[in-house]
C-alpha cells in the first residue's frame, strides 16, 4: 500500500461512521446485514476497500492483491485469490447475509 493511501481520508468508512453516531442509532449503519460479520469478513471487507483505495479496477487486479496482501477468505481460508474464487467469495457471503437479513430482519 502507498504513503498516500495511508493518509487519505477514507470517505465510506467516514460516512459509515457519521451513520453509527447520528441520533444515537448505531445499528442503522449496518441494518441490511441480518448479522454480525465475522472476523474473517470483516478483514476481507477492509482489504477490499483498502485495494480499491489503492486504484485496484477488475477481478484480476483484485485477486492479485489480495493474494499479495496474504487475505484469507472468509469461506475456505485460503489466501491464493483468482477472480473466479474473488466472484464466488462475493457471491457466497453475499447469498449468507441476504439469507441471515431474511431469518433475523433489520439490524443485525
Amino acid at each position: 500500500m502507498s504513503q498516500d493511501t495511508q493518509t487519505k481520508p477514507d470517505a465510506f468508512k467516514a460516512v459509515l461512521a457519521a451513520a453509527r453516531s447520528e441520533a444515537g442509532r448505531p445499528e442503522l449503519a449496518h441494518q441490511s446485514r441480518g448479522r454480525p460479520l465475522s472476523d474473517s469478513e470483516d478483514a476481507f471487507a477492509d482489504a477490499l476497500m483498502e485495494i480499491y483505495a489503492d486504484g485496484a479496477a477488475g477481478a484480476e487486479a483484485v485477486a492479485a492483491a489480495l493474494t499479495q496482501k496474504g487475505v484469507a477468505a472468509p469461506s475456505t481460508g485460503r489466501t491464493d485469490w483468482t477472480a473466479d474464487s474473488v466472484a464466488a467469495e462475493l457471491s457466497a457471503l453475499n447469498a449468507d447475509l441476504d439469507n441471515a437479513y431474511l431469518e433475523n430482519g433489520f439490524g443485525a
